[in-house]
């Protein structure tokens, strides 16, 4: 079998479902999910942990087509549905909701267990230091002094994004010449703070981990386009339902949308 554990990610995953010491009494729980998302797992997981001592949560990371190719190969294994030979997996929490509902056609996670928990949205920042500050993203096209730093559309989903809601909100035509392109949004970043432009379009997440140097001036609306959304979902063979859904409750909860809030993450609409 290929080995579809990245030396980049071992930092922060633990792959066994055993453990050592006092974490060998704890029962595990193992969530299978993208890079992209260890800042906001990890809080959720910390948190689950502190309200049931007696869990230990594992986090496993890798990209959307591994973890697909990873659960099918443990779900078609002769020998059963284990995960790389040490452990089962008990939930799923890709990079937004492709891979779930292209995993829920193969039957690969339990039917209605999906539930989303965050969402993600373009957001509008500043240097901290700027005063006198746009207050949304139409306000770009008002003024024609001000450049924004945007990601490349071409090798980012943030700048993909990014074009379509300058589209939508009819102002690609008035910001042609104004954009100041970066290859990603830690370039976005880096060109805003470094004065090559004067805001910023990238996302909530990424703002938040550079709070104290930028702050966010506006938040894209779910009219103008849609967010990001991401949710968790019970693998097929999930060996202990009910702490499965306890996490899935768990991550509805007030304490959750706190952590992601705090984050810079948004909160899925009701219903959805």
């Amino acid at each position: 079998m290929r080995n579809f554990v990245r030396t980049t990610v071992l930092i922060v995953v633990v792959l066994v479902a055993g453990g050592i010491g006092s974490a060998a009494a704890s029962e595990p729980l193992v969530v299978a999910a993208s890079p992209s998302l260890a800042q906001p797992l990890e809080g959720l997981a910390r948190a689950f942990e502190a309200s049931h001592p007696d869990v230990k949560v594992r986090l496993y990371f890798d990209s959307g087509l591994d973890l697909r190719r990873t659960i099918a190969a443990m779900e078609n294994h002769p020998t059963g549905q284990y995960f790389i030979g040490s452990g089962p997996i008990h939930l799923i929490a890709p990079g937004g909701d492709e891979l779930i509902t292209r995993l829920d056609q193969k039957q690969y996670v339990l039917p209605q267990t999906r539930r989303p928990y965050a969402t993600v949205s373009l957001v509008l920042v500043v240097p901290e230091s700027l005063v006198d500050a746009p207050s949304s993203f139409e306000a770009l096209a008002q003024d024609t002094r001000i450049r924004a730093a945007v990601a490349d559309p071409r090798l980012t989903v943030v700048g993909q994004k990014t074009n379509e809601l300058l589209k939508a909100l009819g102002i690609a035509e008035a910001m042609k010449g104004r954009l100041d392109m970066a290859t990603d949004a830690h370039a976005v970043l880096d060109h805003v703070l470094n004065g090559q432009a004067d805001v910023g379009i990238i996302f909530g997440p990424d703002a938040y981990d550079s709070r104290g140097r930028v702050r966010v001036v506006a938040v894209a609306s779910e009219e103008a386009i849609r967010p990001i959304i991401h949710s968790l979902a019970m693998e097929r063979y999930c060996p202990n339902r009910p702490l499965c859904e306890e996490f899935l409750a768990f991550s509805q909860s007030p304490e959750a949308r706190s952590i992601l809030k705090g984050l810079g993450y948004g909160l899925p609409s009701p219903g959805r």
